[in-house]
């Protein structure tokens, strides 16, 4: 009930009055909340830190060699080495360029993960809303029947149009820092999508070109088994023509038929994993497997590349993605502490409103159909069964499990360097010794067959050593297939390409 005296409340200037206080009013809402919104304040929970990255020089136990030669082709890991986002170049093949960029252009699973980022970037948008006041605004029309002995009169009843035309703004004034914590845990949220993309990315570039280094070693090795049957089969003919002339025994023949049989059974599986390496490309770009023309390539085309990335430990974790990407969701646990904290607490909402009722549409406006309200309301929470005590025990919860995935990432990323930095070492010498291996079949062929011209042995002897010195070379292309995927692999394991310094590719 108003406390102005009657004769007030029936002056014109009570009217200008209230209207001057809902104005009043109104200001002060709005005050209150530019004020509030200004102000530092306090945010409950945890303030996130990056966790420091681990205390050590090394990724291996010994340290790595700074040079890994072999075949007459060394590479050197060299510090503060500036690789790019399209570090597959290194490989100087126009076919990989091409295929990764095919990939990277088409690949369904990059079109997803972008759509993700898409939507945790409006996720955030949206979320970003709690810090500005709600405005609502709300026009209705009705008929109504008003039956005024529902409030013990007797008067007849009336039929009426009711029209309303109303208006509301309120603002959660962010007292604990909760919204400002929800909104921290989106945006660490969409951090995390990014990262994912960034992985997503360097999978999809690390897999087409380890699947053109080993498309290419099959054809060179088809190539090399196909030279080896014509030289087996050869040596049946020769070694058949020595039995019916009973200069040898059968058995001869019988072994080398095996031999035969045994290589080409080899061809089918090879062409069986060139195919099935071809359907793979196609899918990674985005075609089905009838649509897809992989390259015809050989190893001889593919470069190895002589200067490798060295990086140190405190680096890895700064600059490869899936590391970043769980450091991110580390960042969301935290965040998601302080609005369990803050839900806990007290909160304050300001609100003001105000309508216009009539019982005619040209008389909407009018003084007596005015309506307003000014609101300021607290809510606490008394007693919820321990459901915010223990929203707030998983939350923490949730930020150690977080906690303990970030450090086996961590772990399982310095473990992946060190294995590829030990494979180099590795590939190169397993490489230097099937190259010493080839160029000694090489000479035992040379020199049988000089043996062979001076009439000191018969040529299945010459075809036997040409067959070892197949298998020599085809043991020498897996070896070199080897140290290309590692190399690749060694690029993946440190991050793939930062040197764009944009985070972007």
């Amino acid at each position: 009930m108003s406390t102005l005296p009657r004769a007030e409340r029936n002056h014109p200037g009570a009217a200008r009055g209230g209207r001057r206080r809902a104005r009043r009013g109104l200001v002060l809402l709005v005050c209150a909340w530019i004020g509030a919104a200004g102000l530092p304040g306090c945010a409950v929970g945890p303030d996130f830190t990056r966790p420091a990255p681990p205390q050590v020089d090394a990724f291996m136990r010994e340290r790595a060699p700074a040079t890994f030669e072999a075949a007459g082709v060394s590479q050197t890991l060299r510090a503060g080495m500036t690789v790019h986002d399209d570090w597959w170049t290194q490989f100087g093949c126009r076919e990989i360029d091409a295929a990764v960029d095919d990939a990277l252009t088409g690949n369904a699973t990059l079109d997803a993960a972008e759509a993700s980022l898409r939507r945790a970037d409006d996720q955030l948008r949206a979320g970003a809303g709690v810090f500005y006041p709600q405005v609502g605004a709300n026009a209705g029309v009705s008929r109504q029947r008003y039956v005024p002995l529902h409030v013990g009169s007797e008067v007849a009843p009336s039929i009426f149009n009711l029209f309303t035309l109303s208006a509301s703004i309120s603002y959660a004034v962010d007292l604990w820092g909760g919204n400002r914590r929800y909104v921290e845990g989106l945006a660490a949220q969409r951090d995390a999508q990014r990262y994912a993309l960034a992985a997503a990315y360097l999978t999809i570039e690390s897999n087409v070109v380890n699947t053109l280094i080993a498309r290419a070693a099959w054809r060179d090795e088809i190539d090399a088994t196909r030279e080896m049957i014509g030289l087996v089969r050869e040596q049946v003919r020769i070694s058949e023509e020595r039995a019916r002339a009973g200069t040898a025994a059968y058995a001869a023949v019988l072994t080398l038929q095996n031999e035969q049989a045994t290589l080409e059974a080899t061809l089918p599986v090879l062409e069986q994993k060139r195919a099935q390496a071809a359907d793979l490309l196609a899918t990674l770009a985005g075609m089905l497997p009838a649509q897809g023309t992989a390259p015809e390539l050989s190893l001889h085309e593919i470069t190895l590349p002589a200067d490798l990335p060295q990086t140190v430990p405190s680096q890895l974790v700064r600059q490869r993605p899936d590391v970043l990407q769980a450091e991110a969701l580390l960042h969301a646990a935290s965040a998601g502490i302080g609005v369990a904290t803050a839900a806990m607490l007290p909160n304050i909402t300001l609100s003001a409103g105000g309508g216009l009722s009539s019982t005619s549409l040209a008389s909407l406006g009018a003084r007596a159909g005015q309506s307003w309200d000014l609101a300021a309301n607290v809510a606490a929470p008394l007693f919820q069964g321990g459901t915010l005590w223990y929203g707030r025990k998983a939350a923490q919860d949730a930020y150690d499990a977080s906690r303990a995935q970030y450090r086996q990432t961590v772990l399982s990323a310095f473990a992946q360097v060190a294995d590829v930095l030990y494979a180099l070492e590795y590939d190169a010498g397993a490489l230097d010794a099937q190259t010493r291996a080839l160029a000694a079949a090489q000479e035992a062929l040379r020199l049988l067959r000089a043996d062979y011209r001076a009439g000191t042995v018969d040529y299945l002897q010459i075809l036997v050593a040409d067959g070892q010195l197949h298998q020599a070379q085809i043991a020498w292309l897996e070896a070199d297939a080897q140290r290309l995927q590692d190399t690749v692999a060694l690029y993946a394991a440190l991050g793939g390409g930062w040197g764009d310094g944009d985070g972007k590719r």
